[in-house]
């Protein structure tokens, strides 16, 4: 397996352990290869979600410029959902479940078909 594929079975993990969440993987598979390589760097494979500065740069980048959606605090509170559901305490948040999380949320799968 490449290390791709191996950080897919990672993240298909933590959604079903941590998330309570049975990922579509195909699904999965894209919103992954869409962060690029962001997912290979330690400091930038996981989302810091006690930093109110990374939040907004996820709600600017992803949401609204990749997502497409409007910039309503609908948005910040999907984040938070997110949050929650990976749970907050968990100190690993890795990029690609919180974006598969907010693709579902938004029901946006189409923007990876």
């Amino acid at each position: 397996m490449s290390k791709r594929d191996d950080l897919i079975a990672k993240y298909a993990e933590d959604l079903k352990t941590k998330c309570k969440v049975n990922p579509d993987l195909d699904l999965l598979t894209k919103v992954t290869i869409g962060c690029g390589p962001a997912i290979y760097s330690a400091d930038s494979e996981t989302v810091a979600a006690s930093d109110a500065a990374e939040l907004e740069t996820l709600k600017k980048n992803f949401l609204i410029k990749k997502l497409g959606l409007a910039d309503t605090p609908a948005l910040s509170a999907a984040i938070n959902a997110a949050i929650d559901t990976y749970g907050r305490s968990e100190r690993n948040k890795y990029r690609a479940v919180v974006y598969y999380l907010l693709v579902k949320h938004f029901g946006k799968e189409s923007v990876y078909s």
